[in-house]
C-alpha cells in the first residue's frame, strides 16, 4: 500500500542529517559548494525546478544552461546521473523553458559546468538524500543502511522491491535544496570522468529535427527581413507589388523594419528580394580598414586603468615596444539564426537558439512592452553557435512579426547574407606593449594599453533590449542601449589583458570606443584571444632579446606549478613527435594562458610550414596540454580543445571582415573565407586531470594561445614578426619584402 503524499515529502532535513554521518569523515571533491549553495542553486533552490522523477522509470534534469554544439547536456547528465545513482540511459536532459527551468542567465564564459555543474550536482545530492529518506521511512530503517543501484534501493547491501519512481507520490520534491547532502567522491564515480558517447549527436547524425530551423509547427507561416546596411535605413518603399506576389499574406513595415510573411519559404525568399529592390535605402560610409584605428581614437573613449602595482619608472637595463592588432571577425555561424514565434492574444511563445532564455525574455519584454509573464522562450538549438550572434536579433523579429499577424507560428529564417552583415561582430583591438628587462633578463616593468570596443552588448530587460537590431529599426526606437564592457576579473575586452606571468611593476589600461562604426558583442573567448595573442607573441619578441629559449624564459615568470607543468607537459609531447617531412620553412610556436586568469589552463605548440614565394602558411599540427580541474567527460573537453585550435587557426590565418567607404563587403563564405577541412591540422591534447579540484570550464581555453602559437611558429619559420592578424599570405609576403629590402640595406 502505498505511503500518505505528506509522509514522502518535507523529510529532507531529518534525512540528510543522518546521512552526513558516513559521509563526514571524507571531504567533498566539490569545493565550489562551501558552506552554502552554489550561485545558480541559490537563486534558484527549489528541488523541483532541477528534477523530476518520471513514472516510466525516467529521470527529467532542468539545466538552465543551454546546448550550443559543446556537448554541455552530456557532462550535465553524467554529474545527475551519478549523484542519484542511476544510469546514464535513465536520464533526460529537458531544453531550457521560462516555463519552468532555472534561471542560470546565459551560456557564457565556460561556466556551464563550473556554475551549471555546480548547482546541479548539490540538487542532485540533496535529491538523492530527499529518497532515500523517505525509503528510510516506509522501511522503518535507518538512512545510513541504504544505498541505490539504479533508482532501486537496497537494505544493508540487499535489493528491495522499492524504487525512487514509488517514492515519491506525484514526482515532486516540495523541498528546497541546503546542501546538506555532500556530493560524491572521485572513486564513487560511474560516469563522471568517462568519455561516454554525447547524448544530442544521433539525431543530428541520422537527419532528425534537431535544430530550431527544423521546427514545423503546424499552421505555420514563413517570414524573411530585409534590412538596411548596418547603421542604414529606409528611405522609402512602396510595398504593393509585392503584396500581390503568389503565397504572400503580408508585407510589415515599421519604420526601417521590413518583413515579408507567406506560405512557403520560397515565396518569402523571392518576396524580400523584390522588397529590397524596391525599396530606397541610405548606407552610411565606413573607413577603410587601414584608417581604423585612427577612426578609434577620434571616437569618444572610456579610459580605465584595470590593474596597477609597482611603479612606470622602476629602472631597466632593455625596454622593448611592439604594437599588435586583429581585425573585426564574424561568428559566421554554419546555420544561419532563425526562430519561431506565436501570438495567441494573449502569451508570446518564442523558440530560440539564444544563449539566455531569461534574459531573451526580459528583452523581448522591454521591446513589446509587454509583461515578462506573457513571455514564455524555449531553447532549441542552433547549428553553430559562438558567443552573441543573430539569435536574439532574430527572436524579436519573429515576435514581432507574430503579433502582427496572430495565432498562426511564424518561422523567421536569415539568409547568409542577413547573418554576416548584421550580426554583432566581435571587435577588432589594438594592442600595444612596453616591457623593460633587467640586468639578468627578467621582466621587471610591464605596460599594456588595449584599444577596442565592446565585447558585452547583450540584450537584458530594461535599456539593453536597445542593443536588438529591429528595437533600433522601428518608427518608435528603443533609446539606444549604453556601450558597457565586461569587468575583470573574467572581463571583456580586457579578459586575459593581465599577464599571469611575475611582473613586479606594471600597467593594464582598457581604452573602450564608445561609439563604435560596427555593432560588436561576444564571440568566443571575447578579448582574451585578441590579447593572448598579443602578450604570448611579445614574450617571445622579449625571450629573443634575452637570448634565451621560449620556453625556458617563460618558466623563468611562472609562479603557477600548474601552469609549469601544463608548458612542460605540451613540450615532452610535441619533442616526442616524429620530425616533420614538408615542403617550405619550417616552425615551432609555443604559446600558453589560463583563461580569464582563473579558469583552464591551455599551453599550445604549433607546427608550420611557409612557402616564402606564395606566403601560404600551413598549420601542419599542433599539441595542447589542458589543466581543467576535474574532467567530467574526457572525450568532450577534448574535442572542445580540438574545436578551439581549429576555430582559432581559421580567425588567425584568415578571418576579416571586410569594408570600406562603401560600406561591408563580406555577407558569403566568398568573401567572408573559413578553414577548410583540407586545411585542418592533426591535433593532439593531453589531459591533466585533477579529480580532487573543482570544475574549471574549458570551452573558451584555447583559442588566444593558438593565435600565438601560430604567429610564434611563423617567426621561428622566417625569422620575422607579423604583428596585425590575420597572418594571410598577402601579409606574410608583404613581411618577407620588408625583411629582405632591410637585410639589403644592412649588408
Amino acid at each position: 500500500m502505498a505511503m500518505p503524499s505528506d509522509m514522502t515529502r518535507r523529510v529532507f532535513l531529518q534525512a540528510s542529517a543522518a546521512l552526513i554521518v558516513y559521509a563526514a569523515v571524507r571531504e567533498p571533491v566539490f569545493a565550489q559548494t562551501g558552506a552554502g549553495l552554489p550561485g545558480s542553486l541559490r537563486r534558484n533552490p527549489e528541488l523541483d525546478s532541477w528534477l523530476r522523477i518520471n513514472a516510466d522509470g525516467s529521470l527529467s534534469v532542468f539545466s538552465g544552461k543551454v546546448e550550443l554544439g559543446q556537448g554541455i547536456l552530456t557532462a550535465l547528465a553524467q554529474i545527475a546521473a551519478d549523484e542519484l545513482d542511476v544510469a546514464l540511459a535513465r536520464v533526460h536532459m529537458e531544453p531550457v523553458d521560462t516555463a519552468h527551468s532555472p534561471n542560470e542567465g546565459r551560456t557564457v564564459g565556460s561556466n556551464s559546468i563550473p556554475v551549471g555543474g555546480a548547482a546541479l550536482r548539490v540538487a542532485a545530492a540533496d535529491a538523492r538524500a530527499v529518497l532515500l529518506g523517505n525509503a528510510a521511512q516506509r522501511l522503518g530503517v535507518a538512512p545510513a543502511r541504504l544505498a541505490v543501484d539504479d533508482g532501486r534501493i537496497l537494505l544493508d547491501g540487499r535489493l528491495q522491491s522499492l524504487s525512487y519512481w514509488e517514492l515519491l507520490a506525484d514526482g515532486r520534491f516540495d523541498t528546497r535544496a541546503s546542501a546538506g547532502a555532500r556530493p560524491k567522491m572521485p572513486g564513487d564515480y560511474r560516469s563522471v570522468g568517462r568519455a561516454v558517447p554525447r547524448l544530442d549527436l544521433p539525431g543530428k547524425f541520422f537527419g532528425q529535427p534537431a535544430y530550431v530551423q527544423d521546427l514545423r509547427p503546424a499552421g505555420m507561416l514563413h517570414a524573411r527581413i530585409v534590412r538596411p546596411a548596418p547603421g542604414g535605413r529606409l528611405l522609402s518603399l512602396d510595398a504593393s507589388p509585392v503584396e500581390r506576389m503568389p503565397g504572400v499574406t503580408r508585407v510589415i513595415r515599421d519604420g526601417s523594419f521590413v518583413a515579408v510573411v507567406a506560405e512557403r519559404e520560397e515565396q518569402a525568399v523571392a518576396a524580400a528580394g523584390e522588397l529590397r529592390r524596391l525599396g530606397r535605402w541610405e548606407h552610411p560610409a565606413l573607413p577603410a580598414p587601414a584608417a581604423l584605428r585612427a577612426r578609434f581614437e577620434a571616437l569618444p573613449i572610456e579610459r580605465s586603468i584595470v590593474h596597477t602595482q609597482g611603479s612606470n619608472s622602476a629602472p631597466v637595463a632593455r625596454e622593448l615596444r611592439a604594437s599588435y592588432s586583429k581585425p573585426y571577425i564574424a561568428h559566421a555561424s554554419i546555420g544561419p539564426s532563425a526562430a519561431v514565434a506565436q501570438w495567441d492574444g494573449s502569451l508570446m511563445t518564442v523558440w530560440s537558439h539564444a544563449q539566455g532564455m531569461y534574459p531573451l525574455r526580459g528583452a523581448l519584454a522591454t521591446a513589446l512592452d509587454l509583461p515578462e509573464a506573457k513571455i514564455r522562450c524555449i531553447h532549441a538549438e542552433g547549428a553553430g553557435c559562438y558567443g552573441h550572434n543573430g539569435a536574439d536579433d532574430a527572436a524579436l523579429d519573429a515576435a514581432m512579426i507574430a503579433r502582427a499577424v496572430a495565432n498562426r507560428p511564424i518561422r523567421l529564417q536569415w539568409s547568409r547574407q542577413d547573418e554576416v552583415l548584421n550580426e554583432p561582430y566581435g571587435s577588432a583591438m589594438f594592442l600595444d606593449l612596453a616591457a623593460g628587462l633587467d640586468a639578468s633578463n627578467r621582466i621587471v616593468r610591464w605596460r599594456y594599453d588595449l584599444l577596442s570596443c565592446s565585447y558585452n552588448t547583450r540584450p537584458d530587460a530594461g535599456e539593453s533590449a536597445g542593443h536588438m537590431l529591429a528595437a533600433r529599426e522601428r518608427a518608435n526606437p528603443l533609446p539606444p542601449a549604453p556601450i558597457r564592457d565586461g569587468t575583470q576579473p573574467t572581463g571583456g575586452a580586457d579578459r586575459n589583458a593581465l599577464p599571469l606571468y611575475a611582473v613586479p611593476h606594471q600597467q593594464i589600461t582598457e581604452h573602450l570606443v564608445l561609439d563604435p562604426p560596427l555593432r560588436t558583442s561576444a564571440l568566443r573567448a571575447l578579448g582574451a584571444y585578441g590579447n593572448v595573442f598579443a602578450i604570448e607573441s611579445f614574450m617571445d619578441e622579449l625571450a629573443l632579446l634575452a637570448g634565451t629559449d621560449p620556453f625556458e624564459f617563460r618558466l623563468q615568470h611562472l609562479d603557477d606549478e600548474r601552469a609549469r607543468a601544463v608548458l612542460r607537459a605540451v613540450r615532452a609531447d610535441a619533442d616526442a613527435a616524429p620530425a616533420l617531412d614538408a615542403p617550405g620553412q619550417v616552425g615551432r610556436g609555443l604559446a600558453f594562458a589560463r583563461y580569464k586568469n582563473l579558469s583552464t589552463y591551455v599551453a599550445v605548440i604549433a607546427d608550420v610550414s611557409v612557402d616564402e614565394a606564395s606566403g601560404v602558411i600551413r598549420f601542419l599540427r599542433a599539441f595542447a596540454a589542458v589543466d581543467a580541474g576535474q574532467v567530467v567527460n574526457p572525450d568532450g573537453l577534448r574535442n572542445q580543445i580540438e574545436g578551439g585550435i581549429v576555430q582559432a587557426a581559421s580567425w588567425t590565418l584568415k578571418e576579416a571582415v571586410r569594408f570600406g567607404p562603401d560600406g561591408l563587403g563580406s555577407s558569403d563564405w566568398a568573401s567572408y573565407p573559413i578553414l577548410r577541412f583540407s586545411e585542418v591540422p592533426e591535433v593532439q591534447v593531453r589531459l591533466l586531470d585533477h579529480p580532487e579540484l573543482p570544475f574549471m570550464g574549458a570551452g573558451e581555453a584555447a583559442q588566444g594561445p593558438t593565435a600565438a602559437a601560430l604567429a610564434n611558429a611563423l617567426a621561428a619559420a622566417c625569422k620575422l614578426r607579423v604583428r596585425d592578424l590575420p597572418l594571410t599570405p598577402e601579409r606574410v609576403r608583404a613581411a618577407l619584402a620588408t625583411s629582405r629590402v632591410s637585410d639589403n640595406a644592412a649588408a
